[in-house]
């Protein structure tokens, strides 16, 4: 059993803490909740770390409740935003719903003393009355508290609608009628959830007189100062069919040296230990980047599952380890391989030809595939083509289908014989 705020603490996980919070943590097995936009139909690696903090939670021998805004996500978040957020359709936002409530189950033990909740907010904000919300909650808070808070205080100069201004009413209401039909007595969220979760905990303080606290997060940053979890190509969903397996891990094992061990801490189960070894490793030998690929095999599996993790890892290596045998590698990974980089098909018939492969492969004009077999950089299934080969034996296709071709170091396709 674990302390849940000492853990996160040297996790880096810890942020900010309401006063009596350890104390209430230590005396009691508390269940606390923590809430998911569902602005889309997956969660991105941005949300990897409130999920950490309940899957911390539950370590520790408290109860997650994990909370879906099926209602709240009616009206929007203006917490870190700049301007007003697009309203989506109640059809949207119950399919964001569904996949993200299926995503959550993969993190959390829903079984036992401890076992976690799934909670849709639509069950109690959809039904709700203007009149008996203003009369039953409204009262409780004055415009001068709300304005004071930041997600309202940073949107005054552009402005904001009521709508949004009264968000923080909205989640101040789903703690306090989380505490009444489960007895939920703590939220945790991001750190530019503070000022919600305030208002949730003085709306238990003074409807039912009962004692509720709030642990908030780090808001993550990249050491180059980029926000974490945006790459070129857009974010890094949960979602396999946004985001391959195997471009997940790519973006934990691409991760700077600077990152690795703080992602390590924050985004994995791994023991204290282990992570200074990682870290004395990646110190001595940072080319090696032991930290790094530990890092993607751990984020990886606990995402994807530990089969997808090890597929992904293969793939990887087989692309930047020009020593792989590729003749030892099962099907599955070329099937990815074929999804991930350039695939050329050609008919099992055909006598493929090296500057038919290397311009379908890679768009190459005759000339330049010529040059590229003269300077002998052209290679299939780890070996050098000869600069005046006309065929590539198909006898030497690996499992009768198979080859990959290297162009170079680091650009390599496959070539499929259907």
């Amino acid at each position: 059993m674990i302390d849940f705020l000492s853990e996160l603490s040297w996790r880096g996980l810890l942020y900010q803490q309401t006063e009596g919070a350890a104390a209430h943590f230590a005396a009691n097995s508390v269940a606390a909740y923590c809430g998911f936009d569902p602005t889309a139909s997956s969660l991105h690696v941005g949300n990897l770390v409130p999920i950490m903090g309940l899957v911390h939670l539950q370590r520790a021998g408290h109860r997650p409740v994990a909370l879906v805004g099926g209602g709240t996500g009616m009206i929007g978040d203006p917490s870190g935003k700049s301007t007003e957020r697009q309203l989506l359709t109640v059809e949207e936002i119950d399919a964001n719903v569904a996949g993200i409530r299926a995503q959550l189950g993969r993190f959390l033990d829903f079984s036992g003393a401890h076992g976690a909740r799934l909670v849709d907010n639509a069950e109690w904000l959809r039904s709700l009355q203007a009149i008996d919300f203003m009369r039953d909650v409204g009262k409780h808070f004055t415009v001068n508290l709300m304005m004071q808070k930041d997600s309202v205080k940073s949107r005054l100069d552009g402005g904001i609608s009521y709508t949004e201004f009264s968000y923080m009413l909205l989640q101040a209401y789903d703690f306090l009628e989380l505490h009444r039909r489960y007895g939920v007595t703590a939220q945790v969220g991001g750190s530019d959830q503070w000022g919600n979760i305030t208002a949730g905990t003085e709306l238990i303080r003074r409807t039912v007189q009962r004692e509720a606290h709030g642990v908030t997060l780090p808001l993550v940053t990249t050491s180059s100062g980029t926000k974490f979890g945006k790459t070129e190509a857009g974010a890094v969903w949960l979602d396999a069919a946004r985001t391959s397996p195997y471009k997940f891990y790519q973006f934990w094992v691409n991760a700077e040296d600077a990152d690795a061990v703080k992602f390590l801490r924050m985004f994995t189960l791994v023991g204290q230990e282990e992570i200074d070894a990682l870290a004395a490793a990646l110190a001595a030998a940072p080319h090696e980047r032991a930290a790094q690929r530990h890092l993607a095999a751990e984020v990886t599996a606990l995402v994807h599952g530990a089969e997808s993790a090890t597929l992904a890892e293969r793939v990887s290596k087989v692309i930047f380890d020009r020593r792989t045998d590729v003749r030892e590698l099962p099907t599955d990974v070329f099937h990815t391989l074929s999804a991930e980089i350039p695939c050329a098909r050609f008919e099992r018939t055909a006598a493929v030809s090296p500057l038919d492969a290397l311009e379908r492969a890679f768009g190459l004009s005759r000339s330049a595939s010529r040059k590229l077999l003269l300077q002998g950089a052209v290679s299939v299934n780890g070996e050098k083509l000869a600069a005046e080969a006309q065929v590539i034996d198909p006898a030497g296709a690996v499992h009768e289908r198979w080859f990959l071709l290297r162009k170079g170091a680091r650009e390599v396709a496959v070539i499929e014989l259907a």
